[in-house]
């Protein structure tokens, strides 16, 4: 279930609403070539702006449009707690694989505390939990040692890592034997030499076969194969964070002519200068 490309699925929307139209036929598309999982509800699916019925929607109808053919992971994190165990417990009950949670941001809990946290959710969830290490969305980041010692929980099985150090990759993976996934596309290859297992992906919204086939060269091991993938793609995985995630990537499906460019305040249209070059690099790699 964690391993692979597992695409960090935007969620359209049309006219102020989600639209379930293209979201299904995303799904098809990530589905068909190749994807290994699929994640509603994350960052790139801008779950901050998602109410709370929006968001169990979202994941109701990932789960029945995906229909078991590759597992859904969906994410459930909060700041508060509380919520957290809301959003992970329906998570369970709508048929989810596994839920993704977040450290909590904003109000920057202790590494304690981060412990707290998240076995309270093991604790009360019976589905396997992915922790989000993202600190420059959260304010803070979970230490290697804090990692560990959560690996020794058996639902917790998982870390997303995004925190762009590979210094962090190797601290955790030599320190315990929990299932990293890289949170960055430019790093996915090296985080795999590191001992990491996949990735949860922006860039397989617009290139899932491209993601699909690097992680599995890897794991397959061809790693030349992969090596070449990786700078295939890296100019892609870099301007699809040139404004902040999920507006580059937002935009080039609606240039793929595959959503409706939507977003929801705060987030906001490109600027014509990066838009000019996120298309210039589609139009490169064949996208357009």
């Amino acid at each position: 279930m964690f391993s692979g490309s597992i695409v960090a699925l935007v969620t359209p929307f049309r006219d102020g609403e989600v639209d379930y139209d293209a979201l299904g036929d995303l799904i098809e598309f990530q589905i068909a070539a190749g994807t290994a999982g699929i994640l509603p509800c994350g960052t790139t699916g801008e779950s901050a702006t998602l109410s709370h019925e929006e968001h169990d929607r979202v994941v109701e109808f990932v789960v029945k449009a995906v229909r078991g053919r590759v597992p859904v992971i969906a994410g459930s994190g909060s700041n508060a707690t509380r919520e957290a165990l809301r959003l992970t417990a329906h998570a369970r009950e709508a048929g989810a694989d596994a839920a993704l949670v977040i450290t909590p941001y904003y109000n920057k809990p202790t590494q304690r505390g981060l412990i707290a946290h998240f076995e309270l959710l093991a604790r009360e969830v019976e589905i396997p939990i992915v922790i989000y290490n993202v600190p420059g969305r959260t304010g803070v980041s979970i230490a290697p040692e804090t990692v560990a010692a959560l690996a020794a929980n058996p639902r917790i099985v998982a870390i997303k890592e995004a925190s762009g150090s590979l210094e962090q990759v190797s601290q955790i993976i030599s320190r315990c034997g929990i299932t990293v996934l890289s949170g960055d596309d430019s790093l996915t290859f090296p985080m795999m030499a590191l001992g990491a297992r996949g990735v949860v992906s922006v860039a397989a919204n617009i290139l899932p076969g491209r993601v699909a086939a690097m992680t599995a060269a890897f794991l397959g091991g061809d790693i030349a194969a992969a090596r070449a993938i990786h700078y295939e793609i890296y100019d892609i995985c870099r301007i699809l964070f040139v404004e902040t995630n999920p507006i580059p990537v937002k935009a080039a499906l609606a240039m793929m002519g595959r959503i409706r460019e939507e977003y929801r305040l705060p987030l906001c249209p490109m600027g014509d200068e990066n838009r000019a070059r996120l298309r210039k690099a589609l139009e490169g790699a064949g996208l357009v």
